[in-house]
Formats: structure tokens, sequence, C-alpha cells
């Protein structure tokens, strides 16, 4: 190829991408168009964002009023006192907490109604009054009174006054991690 025709393809080249460019270009700048102060793109105060927040932790309710800034009592949605709130009250003696609890041989850990435990350490054994046990919810088995709790699986405690305790002969202790209320024996 003889050089003019070189030079002629590459100025032909480079006109045809500045011409494309522009093309693209007059297209992208009418998509930000948009100016700050206008109903598409609205400037707000510190103020405002923060009386909004407010509101929306209050449940709706404007926090700046005077009549009803002592009627919530501090509730902050716990569903202790005050307000229309959408989670059920705390009760007592349950806590999503988890606690390590060691239990010794001879001795008793009864879980409260809804209690949860995982035996970490140790041969446990089911304490259960009646034919209804404990539901094993890894394997999907109900264990009676009697049948020895796997270690690592998460047990459910449906009802009070049922629980677990060392294997009869056993010298160790258990570790179990509970969540929710319990007594030991």
């Amino acid at each position: 190829m003889k050089p003019y025709m070189k030079v002629s393809l590459a100025a032909l080249a480079i006109g045809v991408g500045v011409w494309v460019g522009s093309v693209y270009s007059n297209t992208a700048i009418g998509a930000g168009t948009s100016q700050p102060g206008t109903a598409d793109d609205p400037v707000v105060t510190k103020s405002y964002v923060d009386q909004q927040i407010q509101k929306a932790i209050n449940g709706g309710t404007n926090a700046g009023s005077g009549s009803s800034a002592g009627n919530n009592s501090g509730s902050t949605g716990t569903g202790s006192t005050g307000g229309d709130t959408s989670l059920p009250p705390v009760v007592s003696g349950a806590s999503d907490a988890v606690e390590i609890v060691t239990v010794k041989p001879g001795q008793q850990l009864i879980g409260a109604s809804g209690a949860e435990f995982i035996v970490r350490s140790g041969k446990a054994v089911i304490v259960s009054e009646g034919t209804n046990g404990v539901a094993d919810l890894t394997d999907g088995v109900d264990l009676t009174n009697g049948q020895a709790a796997p270690t690592n699986h998460l047990l459910s405690f449906p009802r009070d006054g049922r629980g677990i305790t060392v294997l009869d002969g056993n010298k160790y202790s258990l570790t179990v991690m509970v969540r929710g209320g319990y007594s030991l024996k």
C-alpha cells in the first residue's frame, strides 16, 4: 500500500471517530439536565431530614407537637409501654441472649416454655414428665424421658418442666448453651 493511501485512511478514521464521538456526546449531555432544587432533584435541609427521621422512629407521630409529646412515654418499639408497636411485649424471664450453663452430676437443667438448649459437651439425658418429650430440631425427632440428648443438636422445650440432666454414672459435668428461661435444680 502506498504512503498517501495510509495517510488518507488514517485521516478518514480520525474524522469518523470525532464525528461519532460528538454525536454520542450530545446524547449524553441530555441525560443530566436535572438541576438541584427542582422537583426532580429537591434540596432539603438537615433539620427537615432530622424531622422525618424522628417521625419514622416515633411511628408517624410528630415529635415537635406539644399534645403528643407526653403520650409516648419513651417507647422505642420494644412493646413495653405506650404507642402502637408491631413487636410483641417481652415476656419476663425470657431472653434472646445465649448463656453458657454448667450442669454438674446430680443437677437438672429445666427449661421454661419455649427455651432452647444445645449440649456442647458431656453426656446428657432428657428429663420429662409424661409421654411427650423434647423436640430435637436438628434431626426432627421427639426425645422422650430417659433418652440420650445428642451433643451439638438444637433442643426445643415446648412446655415448662422438661429438661436435661447428666447421664447416671457419669462424673463429668455438662456444658450447655441456653436461650430462654431455665432453672437449675
